[in-house]
């Protein structure tokens, strides 16, 4: 019995930790690991990178040993970004053209790569690297997919009906019931499809999990905060209650762990311009100034 590997397709929103996940796995485990970014992969001759850089970019993170780059994994980021455009008259390159170049890739045979040039037309030696024991992660937001998603179950029914088997149903995180034929709607497909055989999602961060990541982590945003004013001489705390409304704000916003930053930036801009050049040597951040702050900026925004 041969063990063949199973390709992964992560979903989630923007900012519950699909990128950190995998870059968690790479500090990890002791294999070569590279992260890709699909956006930057156009049809082969055209401006942008080849299918064939996902793996060069591995083979570096190996040390330019091919053998060991074979047992590595690749982290596809943004992979919903090459889905296949609608009602297009012009020449998707960056679309359904890139899906059908990564099928070889992702599927397990010999893929050719330039090793130290961007295309294969370059003159420089190209290695042979066997895919078959490479993991592939794809990450993506797809956003919108939760209309599929709703299409597919029908939760929109209005009538005698409505309540009945739809009463079980999470309205608020529909992602949980993704299927290979929303990801078909989306604009992936089939074959890709196929070769992604482990479809899993990201639940939303909730008020908990983002209280916990404002602070606790060794690199929090609260911390790097007191950091930086510690370098002006200048001793930052916060109240727990103006770290309440952060959170709550980012879950208003629905941006995820990448909000927090935003958030705490606007209310600390200020702070961070007046402070160093006063003689104030301690500054405590309380919600009702966090909420002025805020307040100030939806107005300059407007």
């Amino acid at each position: 019995v041969e063990l063949q590997k199973s390709n992964v397709l992560l979903l989630g929103p923007t900012g519950v930790g699909k990128t950190f996940l995998a870059q968690t796995l790479a500090r990890t485990l002791d294999v070569p690991f590279a992260i890709a970014d699909a956006t930057t992969i156009t049809e082969a001759g055209y401006v942008g990178d080849d299918v064939e850089n996902v793996l060069l970019r591995l083979i570096q993170a190996a040390n330019y040993d091919v053998e060991a780059a074979e047992r590595g994994i690749i982290y596809i980021d943004e992979i919903d970004k090459i889905a296949k455009k609608k009602n297009t008259n012009q020449r998707d390159v960056s679309g359904e053209a890139v899906q059908q170049g990564m099928l070889k890739l992702l599927e397990g045979s010999d893929i050719e790569v330039p090793v130290g040039a961007n295309s294969k037309n370059a003159m420089v030696p190209l290695e042979t690297v066997n895919t078959r024991n490479i993991l592939f992660i794809c990450g993506g937001a797809f956003d919108g997919i939760e209309k599929k998603i709703a299409q597919r179950l029908n939760t929109h029914v209005v009538g005698y009906n409505g309540g009945g088997s739809n009463g079980r149903i999470d309205r608020e995180n529909l992602l949980q019931y993704i299927a290979p034929q929303d990801l078909k709607s989306f604009g992936l497909i089939p074959e890709i499809i196929g070769r992604l055989p482990i479809l899993t999602y990201l639940q939303p961060l909730d008020k908990a999990a983002l209280r916990r990541i404002l602070v606790e982590p060794k690199n929090s945003i609260i911390k790097q905060y007191i950091k930086l004013f510690e370098m002006d001489g200048v001793k930052l705390s916060f109240d727990e209650d103006m770290l309440d409304y952060v959170v709550e704000k980012a879950v208003e916003f629905k941006l995820g762990a990448r909000g927090l930053r935003s958030i705490v930036e606007t209310i600390m801009m200020d702070a961070m311009y007046e402070t160093p050049s006063s003689t104030k040597k301690k500054l405590h951040i309380t919600r009702s100034y966090a909420e002025k702050k805020l307040e100030k900026a939806k107005l300059l925004a407007v």
